[in-house]
């Protein structure tokens, strides 16, 4: 039997949700401990410093009281891979050794088919620059340039570096050839338009062609890089339906296993500095697309690791680089540390220079702390050949200090600044206390703003269920028991159907009363696979979280029944009062005192 999602058999989903337990799944990204029956842990979709994030394994659900995300296995995987829902239970079965023989995708959406063929058009584009760097005439300097580099026709095979030729129309003949839409080609950053406006020229021409591939492995853009002298040195596809700079990272896709195993990422600047370092042993390394890191960039490394290392160039603008990403990077609540080079060395220089195991050994494995990187930092920006900068570089150092929670970090770096400069301990450590103690009141004075704030927040936040309506909880109660109950689910089906008063409760049940008429048994894991509906999957994880144990009570099912059938009710003597309100102001007091009998039975039928 087929579902809604594309030809999956239904059983194929079911044998995927069960050779795959949630706590297993989520443990690869999640830490996760165990609180009664419930797993919990730092919410991986959204920042949080108190875990809200729950598993529970009897049920095989997840569910954040923090952002509300919630479902199966399979929607988990969804949002943390950004897979669609083929995708994510195709990946499943080959996981689970489990026959993949349906079509992924059956009725598409323009846009998704829009997706497709340029997915398809970027990974014949790859093949092709491949192709030209290794085997015309054409690129034959290019491969001159990138071996002289260090770049081993290993290293070019394995990330897939090609060249673009200096002509007008290589890739656009090529992609005519194969009956691409040029337009949708332009659309997708492959091509551009000729300034008159007559057809299509090639994007990239005369430059190395680095692939730029999503974290699945698909070819989403490219970077083209000058051998020579000109500007830009990088030109980068364009943002596009695929492509998304703040988002995108450079080579996630291979280093993601070493990134989650090692809990640890490597940021670096450019493509041969990940090239480069891979090649050293440093599998972890990734980079932004020509931008800084932002916000998004940080948000989707907080899912993958615990600890990032940042390995920017040595000159001034790497290191004023690293100062920006470090705030960011810290504020996500990841450990930071930054690798020091040399002056104006890039990696890729300095693996050239020094070998790979120089590199990971006193590059990489010997990053410092953000303090530690700040001093030095602090040190480049004053003249300590004269006193007046000696004394402002202390004094600068000092604030840096002040800021560290731990007084043991603190006294060590207090202790090198009294040793480095011959001032005494007591002294600096007197002038950090004073510092922290102004510091604190600032917090403070901030705190007590943001407190109230915070305490308008928690309350709104904290609202416990009971304060909805009562109709509300009775429908929520009543969902939370028809999912553990297929009879319980028939009883109100007969007596209530779908008449929920709140729209979402009256979708789940219409699916609920359809997958238990399919024969299935209550498993809340299966039917939320059914939904096919971000938000009704998020609605029905969260109800399903209510601590109901099923005792089939005819009475209570009934209260429930009643209080829901109220509203409709209530809301019909509402309309009547109001209709009543109007007869009498334009005089009609036969019309009115009709209403008002109406109104009378209506309340009388009520109670």
């Amino acid at each position: 039997m087929s579902t809604g999602h594309g030809n999956i058999p239904d059983e194929v989903i079911a044998a995927v949700i069960a050779r795959h337990d949630i706590v297993d799944t989520v443990s690869k990204y999640v830490h996760l401990t165990k609180q009664g029956k419930y797993m919990k842990g730092l919410c991986p979709f959204h920042s949080e410093k108190t875990p809200s994030f729950t598993v529970t394994p009897e049920k095989q659900i997840f569910h954040c009281y923090g952002c509300g995300k919630g479902g199966n296995v399979i929607r988990f995987l969804m949002d943390i891979e950004g897979y669609s829902f083929p995708e994510a239970v195709k990946w499943m079965a080959e996981e689970a050794d489990i026959p993949v023989s349906w079509e992924l995708s059956d009725h598409r959406s323009p846009r998704n088919q829009m997706r497709d063929i340029l997915l398809q058009a970027h990974e014949w584009s790859a093949k092709l620059y491949h192709f030209l760097l290794n085997n015309t005439d054409h690129g034959r300097p290019a491969m001159d340039y990138l071996r002289a580099r260090g770049i081993t026709d290993k290293l070019i095979n394995q990330f897939q570096i090609g060249y673009a030729p200096n002509r007008w129309d290589t890739l656009t003949q090529f992609l005519t050839k194969r009956e691409f839409d040029l337009a949708l080609m332009e659309k997708g950053g492959l091509l551009s338009q000729r300034t008159d406006g007559t057809g299509y020229i090639d994007r990239f021409r005369d430059r190395i062609i680095f692939p730029i591939w999503d974290q699945h492995g698909k070819v989403i853009a490219f970077a083209g890089r000058l051998m020579g002298e000109g500007q830009p040195k990088y030109l980068n596809s364009p943002e596009t339906q695929l492509f998304n700079k703040s988002r995108s990272l450079y080579h996630f896709h291979q280093a993601k296993a070493s990134i989650r195993k090692s809990r640890e990422v490597v940021l670096f600047e450019g493509y041969v500095d990940v090239i480069q370092a891979w090649d050293a042993g440093v599998t972890n390394g990734v980079a932004s697309m020509g931008t800084a890191l932002t916000e998004e960039h940080v948000r989707f490394l907080k899912q993958q690791a615990e600890r990032a290392i940042i390995c920017y160039d040595g000159d001034e603008a790497g290191k004023a680089a690293a100062m920006k990403a470090v705030p960011l990077l810290e504020k996500a609540g990841l450990d930071v540390r930054v690798a020091l080079l040399p002056d104006r060395m890039d990696p890729d220089e300095y693996v050239k220079t020094y070998g790979k195991e120089r590199f990971r050994r006193q590059i990489i494995e010997s990053a410092v702390s953000v303090t530690k990187f700040k001093l030095i930092y602090l040190k480049k920006n004053h003249i300590l050949l004269e006193e007046e900068g000696k004394i402002r570089y202390v004094k600068d150092a000092v604030k840096v200090i002040a800021e560290i929670s731990s007084p043991t970090e603190r006294e060590v770096y207090l202790k090198e600044l009294s040793h480095e400069f011959k001032i005494e301990y007591e002294t600096l450590k007197q002038e950090c206390n004073e510092l922290r103690l102004s510091l604190q009141k600032l917090r403070q004075a901030g705190d007590n703003k943001d407190n109230l704030w915070n305490n308008v927040m928690n309350e709104k936040r904290a609202t416990p269920p009971h304060l909805l309506p009562a109709y509300h909880n009775a429908e929520r109660s009543l969902l939370a028991l028809m999912f553990q109950d297929a009879e319980v689910a028939r009883y109100v089906q007969d007596r209530l159907g779908d008449r929920f008063n709140v729209e979402d409760h009256a979708a789940l049940a219409a699916y609920l009363y359809a997958y238990y008429a399919q024969g299935k048994e209550p498993d809340i894991s299966r039917f939320i696979s059914s939904l096919m509906d971000d938000r009704l999957e998020k609605v029905a994880s969260s109800i399903s979280m209510t601590d109901l144990r099923i005792e089939f009570n005819a009475q209570m099912l009934d209260d429930y029944i009643r209080e829901i059938g109220k509203v409709p009710k209530l809301a019909d003597i509402e309309r009547k009062k109001e209709e009543m309100l109007h007869a009498q102001r334009s005089g009609d007091s036969v019309r009115a005192a009709q209403i008002a009998s109406e109104i009378i039975a209506l309340e009388r039928d009520l109670k």
